[in-house]
């Protein structure tokens, strides 16, 4: 019996042996209809039939993706180091603060300056909001205060941003007492938190993770140091991590140097050779505050050229796709959940990014509603009724 490839009847016998022959593939479907069966395009029928199944998707659902987003203004506007910063706690780690002593369960905070890679390590003993704030006021001792700091939604920095927002508004409460409390309120230091779970929006700051764990595994094994040991082993490591090339190297013998974010802290690698003193030279030699100037120019101008430029090519996610719209029927994935028990939910609200294209959005579950970034979703290959599906529904008899 031939039939029509465009007839709901057609589509509708379809469905019946894919459901009849426990949800076969493609090939299959087509082997079982043809006994009985000759639909026009019979094979693009097959796949529609099993990609629009649900319990097929839900089987081997597919997240879905957007077109990578442009640099962030705060990774690409030359700054002083760390004005614009990325934190993130690794661990647990362990120490011992006495040589027999039982081990002492401890974290890892890392500060990341968004423009220059520059890595800054600091030892949190426990992962309560005082312990972060302690490491946050030790960083900005070190490093000066910082206008932006991002992070993920942790409970201990969303702590953290509470007491400093109770601190800022007993601030601006004394405005009377004096100028300088004044400077010191409005020099606050602004959150930025990214989409729960979607650690690729962090990417820099996980990277510095994966780097720190790198050397921390090679070096200690399955020793416990000290806690002084294990201090200096951190500040050994943040001076490898600052020592590391910020670009290719190069194949010319006459460039002895690669630019690395130590250039930014210090002008040079933190691991390398101090440099020859020139400070006894005569001064109509040499001019060190235009020295110092034109050595920091030209260590930019190769930031700029050599890797603000190597950041610009998408390695992945380059194509554009199609927006996400509200009232879409989504599976939202759990990482330590199978497929078969993510639960559904429905978008209830996009966010637009700087090119308008949408990548975080919230979605409406049965146990309340969350903000996921849209590679942690489905869509299910499902669209509302319509008057017209309606009637045709109606008119396709019962196989049964």
């Amino acid at each position: 019996m031939i039939l029509s490839a465009r007839h709901p009847l057609t589509k509708a016998i379809m469905i019946h042996y894919h459901q009849s022959h426990l949800y076969a593939g493609p090939q299959l479907l087509v082997a079982c209809v043809r006994e009985k069966f000759w639909p026009l395009r019979i094979r693009d029928l097959a796949r529609q039939v099993v990609y629009s199944c649900i319990n097929c998707f839900r089987c081997r659902p597919h997240n879905l993706e957007q077109l990578m987003g442009d640099l962030p203004p705060e990774s690409v506007t030359p700054t002083l180091p760390f004005l614009s910063t990325g934190v993130d706690l690794c661990g647990p780690f362990q120490y011992r603060k006495i040589k027999k002593g039982s081990p002492i369960k401890s974290f890892v905070a890392i500060f990341v300056c968004l423009v220059t890679k520059a890595t800054h390590i600091e030892l949190v003993y426990d992962l309560s909001t005082a312990a972060f704030i302690a490491a946050l006021h030790r960083f900005i001792a070190r490093r000066g205060k910082p206008n932006l700091i991002e992070c993920d939604n942790a409970k201990n920095f969303k702590g953290t941003v509470r007491e400093l927002a109770d601190l800022s508004r007993q601030f601006y409460s004394q405005q009377h007492q004096g100028a300088v409390i004044n400077r010191c309120a409005e020099d606050g230091i602004t959150f930025k938190f990214i989409p729960p779970r979607s650690p690729h929006f962090g990417g820099l700051w996980e990277a510095a993770v994966k780097s720190l764990k790198h050397h921390l595994r090679r070096t200690m094994g399955n020793s416990v140091l000290s806690q002084d040991e294990f201090v200096t082993l951190l500040a050994r490591i943040e001076a490898c991590l600052n020592s590391r090339p910020l670009t290719p190297l190069s194949a010319d013998p006459n460039d002895l140097e690669v630019l690395t974010p130590g250039h930014f802290l210090v002008h040079r690698s933190l691991t390398c050779f101090p440099e020859l003193d020139l400070s006894e030279n005569p001064r109509n030699r040499l001019d060190r505050w235009q020295e110092n100037q034109e050595l920091l120019r030209r260590v930019w101008k190769r930031w700029t050229i050599d890797y603000l430029s190597g950041l610009q090519p998408r390695t992945k996610w380059t194509r554009m796709r199609d927006n996400i719209v509200i009232g879409t029927m989504v599976l939202l994935k759990e990482e330590n959940l199978p497929p078969l028990k993510w639960r559904y939910g429905r978008v209830t609200n996009i966010f637009h990014g700087q090119d308008n294209n949408i990548r975080v959005v919230d979605v409406r579950t049965a146990d309340g509603e969350y903000r996921r970034a849209i590679n942690k979703i489905c869509i299910l290959p499902v669209r509302e009724p319509t008057t017209d599906t309606i009637e045709a529904d109606s008119r396709i008899p019962d196989l049964q």
